[in-house]
């Protein structure tokens, strides 16, 4: 991990650079808790509702097809085997959850292992949000070819900054994601990221390089771990 208190990283459009937390920019590779993760998050965006209908849900006679002996045929049964055709299924699908549960520190440190990736190969940018109050989707595309971003790129915000929602979403393989939902998936495939400001803040905090802000409500509900009301937002 990088000795330093901060490193740096460019303000997209700006020749200046931010600081940016090197511990959060600054851990090493773990393949195995990256793809631990990245197989979590994408396991948890599956539906699950696939479902085929056995041999006893098919709507179908029960009757024996033909009488056991006389016709010269093989004996049969009943026709909604999974052998004949408009039969039940033998193995098919039910609808199940596909969750994956991962430790909390091995998720955090999963997602600073994949934000360092980009810090080490110069693919992340900080955007302010200021410079987008007035969405301009041609500001956002001629700002994003100056910093020369790989596609596919991916935009971290907040949920209000809708400035930079308006001005990035209809750019061709350009993500825009809230930083609440935004997983250690999304990170490793994105060829560039783009982060805000006030994304920044959020994201160290669920990689767990930052303390939450502590309110009257929050503190109540706080336990030893640093978790609220049982529930970790990383």
């Amino acid at each position: 991990m990088a000795s330093s208190k901060s490193t740096k990283a460019p303000f997209l459009g700006k020749t200046t650079k931010a600081d940016v937390p090197a511990d959060l920019f600054g851990e090493d590779f773990h393949q195995s808790l990256v793809h631990e993760a990245a197989r979590a998050d994408a396991n948890s965006r599956r539906r699950g509702t696939a479902s085929t209908l056995t041999r006893g849900e098919v709507s179908m006679t029960t009757a024996k097809a033909w009488r056991q002996k006389g016709t010269g045929r093989a004996r049969v049964g009943a026709l909604s085997v999974p052998n004949r055709y408009g039969g039940g299924a033998a193995f098919g699908p039910k609808p199940r959850h596909y969750t994956v549960k991962v430790n909390r520190k091995a998720r955090r440190k999963a997602m600073r292992s994949a934000l360092s990736v980009h810090a080490e190969r110069g693919s992340v940018a900080i955007v302010k949000a200021t410079d987008f109050e007035t969405p301009s989707t041609k500001s956002a595309a001629e700002a994003l070819q100056k910093w020369g971003a790989r596609r596919s790129t991916l935009i971290v915000i907040l949920g209000d900054e809708t400035g930079l929602l308006k001005s990035f979403r209809n750019i061709p393989r350009v993500d825009v994601m809230e930083v609440g939902a935004v997983g250690v998936v999304d990170v490793i495939g994105a060829a560039s990221i783009v982060i805000s400001e006030g994304a920044l803040d959020v994201l160290a905090q669920r990689a767990g390089t930052a303390e939450a802000p502590k309110t009257e409500a929050g503190t109540k509900g706080a336990d030893a771990s640093g978790t609220v009301d049982g529930k970790d937002g990383g």
